[in-house]
Protein backbone atom coordinates (compact mmCIF):
# COMPACT_ATOMS: atom_id res chain seq x y z
CA UNK A 1 0.00 0.00 0.00
CA UNK A 2 1.29 3.33 -1.17
CA UNK A 3 1.70 6.25 1.43
CA UNK A 4 -0.24 9.66 0.67
CA UNK A 5 3.33 11.59 0.07
CA UNK A 6 4.06 9.24 -2.60
CA UNK A 7 0.61 9.70 -4.36
CA UNK A 8 1.41 13.20 -4.18
CA UNK A 9 5.22 12.82 -5.39
CA UNK A 10 3.52 10.83 -8.42
CA UNK A 11 1.06 14.00 -8.99
CA UNK A 12 3.90 16.60 -8.53
CA UNK A 13 5.23 14.48 -11.70
CA UNK A 14 2.98 15.43 -13.86
CA UNK A 15 3.44 19.52 -12.68
CA UNK A 16 7.74 19.61 -13.68
CA UNK A 17 8.36 22.87 -15.69
CA UNK A 18 11.50 20.93 -17.63
CA UNK A 19 11.24 17.34 -18.78
CA UNK A 20 13.82 15.22 -17.11
CA UNK A 21 15.72 13.32 -19.20
CA UNK A 22 14.76 9.89 -20.83
CA UNK A 23 17.09 8.13 -17.93
CA UNK A 24 15.30 9.99 -15.55
CA UNK A 25 12.04 9.11 -16.84
CA UNK A 26 13.21 5.42 -17.06
CA UNK A 27 14.17 5.80 -13.20
CA UNK A 28 10.70 7.02 -12.11
CA UNK A 29 8.65 4.56 -14.42
CA UNK A 30 10.63 1.62 -12.46
CA UNK A 31 10.31 2.92 -8.74
CA UNK A 32 6.83 3.89 -9.32
CA UNK A 33 5.49 -0.07 -10.42
CA UNK A 34 8.31 -1.80 -8.06
CA UNK A 35 6.70 0.67 -5.13
CA UNK A 36 3.45 0.02 -6.29
CA UNK A 37 3.36 -3.46 -7.86
CA UNK A 38 6.42 -5.14 -6.60
CA UNK A 39 8.69 -7.51 -8.51
CA UNK A 40 8.22 -7.23 -12.15
CA UNK A 41 6.17 -10.34 -13.31
CA UNK A 42 5.59 -9.60 -17.34
CA UNK A 43 6.99 -11.25 -20.09
CA UNK A 44 9.76 -8.92 -21.81
CA UNK A 45 8.38 -7.16 -24.81
CA UNK A 46 8.86 -7.51 -28.26
CA UNK A 47 11.72 -6.83 -29.96
CA UNK A 48 10.08 -3.77 -31.92
CA UNK A 49 8.75 -2.54 -29.17
CA UNK A 50 11.53 -0.82 -28.11
CA UNK A 51 10.08 1.93 -25.74
CA UNK A 52 7.90 -1.04 -23.90
CA UNK A 53 11.86 -2.87 -23.56
CA UNK A 54 13.82 0.17 -22.03
CA UNK A 55 10.55 0.14 -19.16
CA UNK A 56 10.98 -2.86 -19.12
CA UNK A 57 14.47 -3.44 -18.34
CA UNK A 58 13.97 -0.21 -15.96
CA UNK A 59 11.47 -2.36 -13.73
CA UNK A 60 13.48 -5.56 -13.71
CA UNK A 61 16.55 -3.75 -13.13
CA UNK A 62 14.84 -3.48 -9.36
CA UNK A 63 13.89 -6.56 -8.92
CA UNK A 64 14.36 -7.76 -5.25
CA UNK A 65 13.75 -4.27 -4.12
CA UNK A 66 11.46 -3.56 -1.70
CA UNK A 67 8.10 -1.95 -2.75
CA UNK A 68 9.00 0.41 0.83
CA UNK A 69 12.17 1.14 -0.35
CA UNK A 70 11.10 1.68 -3.96
CA UNK A 71 8.64 4.12 -2.62
CA UNK A 72 11.30 6.06 -0.36
CA UNK A 73 13.80 6.26 -3.48
CA UNK A 74 10.72 7.86 -5.89
CA UNK A 75 9.95 10.29 -3.61
CA UNK A 76 13.73 11.25 -3.18
CA UNK A 77 14.04 11.53 -6.88
CA UNK A 78 10.95 13.55 -6.97
CA UNK A 79 11.70 15.83 -4.27
CA UNK A 80 15.54 16.41 -6.41
CA UNK A 81 13.54 17.36 -9.46
CA UNK A 82 11.11 19.59 -7.97
CA UNK A 83 13.79 21.56 -6.40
Amino acid sequence: MVSATFEQKAEAVKTLTSKPSDETLLKLYGLYKQATVGDNNTSKPGVFDLKGKYKWQAWEDLKGKSQEDAEKEYIELVDSLLA
